[in-house]
C-alpha cells in the first residue's frame, strides 16, 4: 500500500439564508488552510437546490482555488455526469488539468438531491442508469476515441477531444458510493478508483466496507481489468477535535443541529439517515455509530484506525466538510489533524515506521542512553580542562 493520504469533502454545507458569497469565501480560505497544512486532496461538490450545498459547479470553484494553492489536489465530489453532456465533461476536465498542471481529479456520480435532477425531468432511477452509460463516454473519449453514440438525452456525432490530458497517461477517476453498488461496479468495470461517501457516514454502510471493494474486484475480474489497487479507493469520513473532548462537544454545540436537520427535514437523500433529536444525542450518535469522531486526536486516530480495520486498507481518509464549528475551531480542528493525526498512517511504506512511531522511537533511543551520554559530555569536558591546565602550567614554565 502506497502513502496514505488525507483531505476533505467539501460539498459544502452552510446554513440557508446566509450571505452566500461570504459562505464561498470561507471555503475558499479553509482550502488555502489545508494547503498550508499539506493536506493532499479536495473534492469538490455539484448541488443545485436544497439551499444548503451551494456550489453549482465545483470546475469553477476548483480552478479559482487552483490559483490560490500550491500542492492539494482538487477533485470533482462529485460531477453528476447524469445531467451533463459526457463529452463537455470530458472537455472541461482536461482544460482542468493543464490550468492545474495536474492537480485535477474527476469523480463521478449519477447526482444526490432529486430536487436537482426533477427540475430536468429526470428521476433517481434515470440519473442511475444514465451514470453508466455517460461514464462509459467519458472513458472512451479520454483515451482517445472518436463517438458516435445516442443517449437519451445527448447526441454525440464524431465527438472528441481536441486536447489530451496534462496527466499522463490521465488524470484519476473515481466513482462515487454511497448505497447501490453502482458505484464499485462500475469503478470495477473500467479501472477507476472508488470514492465511498455513504460507507462511512451511517452504521450500515460502516459495516459493509469490506464488501464495497470486493464488488470492485469481482468485476474487474469479470471485465479483464488489473486488479484494483486500494491506493484509489477513498473513504469520506466526519470529524471534528478539539484538545479535550469537552472543548470539542462545546464547539460542535455552533452548527451541528443545522446540519442534522439538513438531512432529517430537507434533503431528500434517505441514504444519509442521521439520527439524533438533541445536540447531546447528535453527538453520541456520531461517536457511539462508529461513523465519526468528536473529541480529540486520539479519538480520530482510532476513527482512522477503526476504518482501516473494517475496510481491510485504503488510498484516502477524506473528512466531510460540515461547518459544526466556527471557522477559527474549524482551522484549528485541522491543525490537530495534521499535527497528531496524519504522521501515525503516513511514512510507515514497505514495512516501516510511521512517522510517528520514527520520532517516538528516535526519542526512546535517546532517554534509554541519556544518562551514559550525559556521563560522557561532563567526562569530555573535565578532559578539556585537565588539558587546558596542563597546557598553561607548560606555559607558565618556559
Amino acid at each position: 500500500m502506497s502513502r496514505m493520504r488525507f483531505g476533505t469533502f467539501l460539498a459544502p454545507f452552510h446554513p440557508a439564508g446566509e450571505n452566500p458569497t461570504l459562505a464561498l469565501q470561507r471555503d475558499l480560505e479553509l482550502v488555502e488552510h489545508l494547503d498550508r497544512l499539506g493536506i493532499d486532496e479536495a473534492w469538490i461538490g455539484e448541488h443545485h437546490s436544497a439551499g444548503s450545498e451551494i456550489i453549482g459547479s465545483p470546475e469553477i470553484f476548483m480552478a479559482a482555488a487552483a490559483e490560490r494553492t500550491r500542492n492539494i489536489r482538487f477533485g470533482t465530489g462529485v460531477t453528476s455526469v447524469s445531467y451533463h453532456n459526457p463529452l463537455w465533461v470530458a472537455d472541461r476536465m482536461v482544460l482542468l488539468d493543464h490550468l492545474t498542471r495536474g492537480r485535477t481529479m474527476l469523480g463521478v456520480g449519477p447526482g444526490s438531491l432529486p430536487t436537482d435532477s426533477a427540475m430536468i425531468a429526470l428521476n433517481p432511477t434515470d440519473t442511475r442508469e444514465l451514470l453508466e452509460v455517460n461514464l462509459d463516454i467519458i472513458m472512451r473519449l479520454l483515451a482517445g476515441e472518436a463517438v458516435t453514440e445516442t443517449t437519451r438525452t445527448h447526441t454525440l456525432v464524431d465527438a472528441q477531444l481536441q486536447l489530451r490530458p496534462y496527466s499522463e497517461p490521465c488524470f484519476d477517476i473515481a466513482v462515487a458510493a454511497v448505497a447501490s453498488p453502482t458505484g464499485p461496479r462500475l469503478a470495477g468495470r473500467y479501472g477507476t478508483g472508488l470514492l465511498s461517501i455513504g460507507a462511512t457516514l451511517t452504521k450500515e454502510g460502516f459495516d459493509a466496507l469490506a464488501h464495497h471493494w470486493s464488488v470492485v474486484e469481482e468485476r474487474a475480474t469479470a471485465f479483464g481489468q488489473p486488479t484494483p489497487d486500494r491506493a484509489g479507493w477513498r473513504l469520506v469520513g466526519l470529524m471534528h477535535i478539539a484538545e479535550t473532548r469537552e472543548q470539542a462537544y462545546r464547539e460542535v454545540e455552533f452548527g451541528i443541529e443545522q446540519w442534522f436537520r439538513y438531512f432529517q427535514k430537507t434533503a431528500a437523500f434517505p441514504q444519509m439517515a442521521v439520527e439524533g433529536g438533541d445536540v447531546k444525542e447528535m453527538i453520541d450518535y456520531i461517536n457511539d455509530a462508529g461513523i465519526g469522531a468528536i473529541g480529540t486526536a486520539e479519538d480520530a486516530r482510532a476513527q482512522v484506525q477503526r476504518l482501516v480495520d473494517q475496510s481491510g486498507g485504503f488510498g484516502a481518509m477524506l473528512l466531510l466538510a460540515h461547518e459544526w464549528a466556527n471557522p477559527e475551531a474549524t482551522r484549528r480542528s485541522w491543525e490537530l489533524f495534521a499535527q497528531h493525526v496524519m504522521p501515525h498512517f503516513q511514512g510507515g511504506g514497505a514495512g516501516g515506521r510511521s512517522h510517528a512511531e520514527s520520532t517516538l522511537a528516535a526519542k526512546e533511543r535517546a532517554a534509554d542512553t541519556r544518562e551514559a551520554h550525559a556521563a560522557s559530555q561532563w567526562t569530555a569536558v573535565e578532559h578539556m580542562t585537565k588539558k587546558y591546565e596542563a597546557e598553561r602550567t607548560a606555559a607558565e614554565k618556559t
